[in-house]
């Protein structure tokens, strides 16, 4: 009864051929699953690859003249095409088609192993992930397999992708099958990481490297694929993914993929900002003009409404430092070097900064912010490492450029110069007159005439009145002079040194008491190449990490000019100190050979050498004496 029940409760199936009607509930039987845009619009044919136009004509020219490479090595970073540009090789080389014999570059129609090529999944074309078959017996399995002709094909092709995860030993398993393998195998390699590989394999490769896709080509190719989609997109919104992918194709089709089902077939910047964390580029402006005015206050202000809006703090400085990048592009090349995935608005705040800001302010800011973004990324509180930056920006602000600085310094040195060289009073030329000096002296205080010479005079008595003159109530005294005074001596500067040889280096440090230096100039670095400004340098294990620092501050201050200290990877001289000592050494034994030092020696078995040191000449003798017979030229006396 319960099953009847069921069956009339049980709505009625529409006959077949006919059709539900529209308020009839949908089935639940499984849709197709949705591919990606990354994989749905990988490029098939050459012509599809965007922004590797250098690449695309070497091959084709190659391909058209019969100079194929038995092996190529693709480099790039992440999502530029590697694995898709190896299959479209291996389907270039493969093609067949009617009317065509041998590889082309040219497949307007699909050929017999297009398909089957593109699918990953043709005998003839093997594609292994060197990350995960890295020993030497996956490579091993590899040669043996291919010198076996293909089986339908013209060319048996191997892809290896991640190439550089490849042990050494597969490497080195790998080099003379690539080096001289059989006619119809070809090899194409992939990889990030060109530097891992070793200069052997890629010097049996012919190297392509594939170039990051710029902003403008990046956004074409994004609007016609949400067209192809569906989808209504913003430009303004597709030059903020393709920035935010940094020339990733496959990243750049990621987000948009993500941002057409975040926004309902409908990628507007502001969903886009919402999406990936960023801010709008007008407020970024603005903060940028707040900060480096001087506002900390009004920064932080802006910051706060910047994350409570969604925005990252570490997106926030990196932004700011794109932004201080737009505007010294703009200042330094003109308006024509601007983002051209930049808005109209955002040229224009570009232009006018860059009107506003100085190239000194804008390259400390871009230093700043480098530095101030890896301190938020690392940082355990990036909201309140952020704020710090903007108040370290905002304080640096009021300061002056470093050439202002320069420049202050040395007028402030000049003025002290000047106003040190006015001190003392300038002397007469000439003595006072006769019928002056009998006139009355006039006694002037020492306060008065602080740079004169005061004259020794008694002081007068008590009572007495004191002389006074018009010309002494009118003008400030002039310095008495007395004409028995001697000329004060003014003491002139000490020269600087003049250092012609690493030798004079070293008599300077011992000059100047730094034994320390003078230490490490002499045992623990060796001379490579020395000119009067320039020294270059080797240091032992055993020398101070800021040697060369230290010794260019210091040359600096003791001779008043700017030494360049540079580490050379050549050996250079053995140190100064071992030359010295060998060369003590040679004077010794050369002094052991003189015959009064060999008669010396043997009175005195127990002596020793211990230096040699030159003596001055002795004073010619004068004319008519004769000479000592200690100083004779033959020994004897």
């Amino acid at each position: 009864m319960a099953d009847a029940e069921d069956q009339k409760s049980a709505p009625k199936r529409p006959a077949k051929g006919k059709a539900e009607p529209p308020d009839a509930p949908r089935s639940h039987a499984p849709q197709a699953s949705h591919a990606a845009l990354a994989r749905k619009y990988r490029p098939k044919v050459f012509a599809e690859l965007i922004g590797q136009e250098a690449m695309v004509r070497t091959l084709r020219n190659a391909f058209a003249t019969g100079r194929i490479a038995q092996a190529y090595m693709l480099t790039g970073v992440r999502g530029v095409g590697k694995t898709t540009t190896a299959r479209l090789i291996a389907r270039a080389l493969n093609y067949e088609a009617p009317g065509i014999e041998g590889p082309t570059l040219d497949m307007q129609a699909e050929g017999v192993h297009c398909r089957a090529i593109l699918e990953s999944r043709h005998l003839d074309v093997v594609e292994m992930d060197a990350a995960s078959h890295t020993g030497i017996d996956d490579i091993r399995e590899l040669i043996d397999s291919a010198h076996y002709k293909p089986n339908i094909a013209r060319y048996k092709v191997y892809i290896l992708d991640e190439v550089h995860m490849l042990s050494k030993p597969a490497f080195a398993g790998l080099l003379k099958t690539l080096e001289e393998p059989p006619e119809h195998v070809k090899f194409i390699f992939a990889t990030t990481e060109v530097r891992k590989v070793p200069v052997t394999v890629l010097s049996r490769c012919q190297r392509f490297d594939l170039k990051r896709i710029e902003i403008e080509t990046l956004v074409e190719q994004l609007a016609r694929i949400s067209t192809a989609e569906g989808a209504n997109s913003e430009r303004q919104a597709l030059a903020l993914i393709a920035r935010a992918a940094e020339g990733s194709v496959r990243d750049a089709l990621s987000i948009l993929d993500r941002a057409i089902a975040f926004g309902g077939s409908e990628v507007k910047a502001d969903a886009v900002r919402g999406l990936l964390g960023l801010a709008d580029r007008t407020r970024i402006f603005d903060l940028m003009q707040t900060v480096l005015s001087g506002d900390a206050g009004g920064a932080l202000t802006q910051l706060a409404a910047l994350t409570r809006d969604g925005a990252e703090p570490g997106q926030v400085v990196a932004d700011l430092a794109d932004a201080v990048h737009a505007v010294t592009l703009v200042k330094a090349a003109g308006a024509a070097s601007a983002d051209p995935a930049a808005s109209e608005a955002e040229s224009a705040r570009a232009a006018d900064l860059a009107q506003r800001l100085s190239m000194p302010a804008l390259a400390r800011a871009w230093q700043m912010l480098l530095k101030g973004h890896e301190e938020v990324r690392g940082s355990p509180r990036p909201t309140a490492s952020a704020d710090m930056v903007l108040v370290r920006l905002a304080y640096a602000a009021d300061l002056p450029p470093p050439g202002e600085l320069a420049r202050r310094l040395t007028e402030g040195d000049r003025a002290g110069a000047a106003e040190a060289g006015a001190a003392p009073s300038p002397k007469p030329s000439r003595r006072p007159e006769p019928a002056r000096a009998e006139a009355p002296r006039v006694e002037t205080p020492r306060a008065e005439m602080p740079h004169a010479v005061t004259p020794r005079a008694e002081a007068p008595r008590a009572g007495t009145p004191r002389a006074e003159t018009p010309r002494a109530q009118a003008a400030p005294p002039e310095p008495l002079v007395l004409d028995d005074a001697p000329p004060e001596p003014q003491e002139a500067p000490a020269p600087l040194p003049e250092l012609k040889s690493f030798e004079d280096i070293v008599a300077l440090a011992e000059a100047k008491r730094d034994l320390k230096l003078k230490h490490a100039l002499l045992e623990q670095i060796r001379l490579v190449r020395f000119k009067p400004g320039t020294l270059e340098i080797n240091p032992l294990p055993q020398a101070p990490r800021e040697l060369g620092q230290e010794l260019m501050r210091k040359l600096k201050a003791w001779t008043g000019r700017v030494w360049i200290v540079a580490v050379s990877d050549e050996e250079g001289a053995p140190p100064l100190g071992k030359q010295r000592r060998e060369k003590d050494a040679r004077d010794i034994e050369a002094i052991r050979e003189h015959p009064a030092v060999k008669q010396v020696m043997q009175h005195f078995p127990g002596a020793r050498i211990a230096a040699v040191r030159p003596v001055a000449e002795p004073a010619a003798p004068a004319e008519g004496s004769e000479e000592p017979e200690e100083f004779k030229e033959d020994g004897t006396n």
